[in-house]
């Protein structure tokens, strides 16, 4: 399949999950990324899919691919380790993939992004359809950003006022697709990462919410200001406010995604966010 003599090809399963977590991790340690892709869940939703295929150099797992075929478009993730790249295992990958995908589509979603990829996914015929930044804060140093005027925060409650908030401040970007206001609350009631601590909102002098910031374990899920509020540093003291609260539970860094044309991105790095790789969707209609 990709010439390559003394590899054993084969598929995988739940037993391999370390091998799977590993062959993640060799990837996030060269090219950056979405950190969580080196943990079981993670691993777990994105390779062991429907279809599974896997290259083996002895007993160290190489290149893998999973491919789920229950949606149209079929998705699929595929990883090759950083010492056997350039030798072909990419492509057999992809092609591993779009033979299963057959005329569905595939739509591929790479959480530790490298230029050989997109230079691969481009010549086959692939659209890039999302880039997103990997951000990250070491919190031995700590922004200081003082209050706007006028504005208080406070822990934020799960409820209407919450969700009309996240709703005000994201229905101008392009492509915004609201859910329903219990689904939204009801994945950050249900996530046993989510920190209602460290969930806050903004209001200003008349009581108004100006905007509001989510937080899932040590990471910085959403943050939102409403339109009249913006450009009054309200986004800032949020995330400032955040920093310093996950610093003084302990918290060694602090995490967040940032889609590759926000203008929000200038702002975290503003604050000391550093970059640690992209993460990236390529589609084959």
């Amino acid at each position: 399949m990709s010439g390559i003599d003394g590899l054993v090809w084969r598929q995988f399963g739940e037993d391999d999950l370390p091998a799977l977590t590993g062959l993640a991790q060799a990837c996030l340690a060269t090219d950056g990324g979405l950190p969580l892709f080196g943990r079981t869940p993670l691993a777990r939703a994105r390779l062991l899919q429907t279809r599974t295929h896997g290259a083996w150099w002895g007993g160290d797992l190489v290149a893998a691919v999973g491919v789920g075929t229950a949606r149209t478009p079929a998705t699929a993730t595929g990883l090759v380790h950083p010492a056997w790249r350039g030798r072909g295992l990419g492509g057999a990958l992809l092609d591993r993939a779009e033979g299963q995908a057959g005329d569905a589509g595939l739509l591929v979603t790479t959480e530790t992004w490298n230029a050989a990829a997109e230079e691969l996914f481009a010549a086959r015929g692939y659209t890039r359809t999302f880039l997103e930044w990997v951000l990250r804060h070491d919190l031995d140093a700590l922004p200081e950003v003082t209050a706007p005027d006028g504005v208080t925060v406070e822990q934020a409650t799960l409820g209407p006022e919450l969700f009309a908030t996240y709703r005000a401040s994201f229905a101008d970007r392009p492509g915004f697709v609201e859910p329903e206001a219990g689904e939204w609350l009801g994945d950050l009631r249900d996530d046993e990462d989510f920190r209602p601590e460290l969930t806050l909102l903004a209001r200003g002098p008349d009581g108004e919410a100006a905007g509001f910031v989510t937080v899932l374990d040590d990471w910085i899920d959403q943050v939102g200001v409403v339109p009249g509020w913006r450009g009054r540093r309200v986004g800032a003291y949020l995330v400032a406010r955040v920093l310093r609260g996950l610093a003084d539970a302990g918290a060694a860094a602090a995490w967040l995604c940032v889609n590759d044309d926000n203008p929000a991105a200038g702002l975290y790095r503003r604050l000391g966010f550093r970059e640690f790789g992209r993460r990236a969707r390529y589609l084959r209609a």
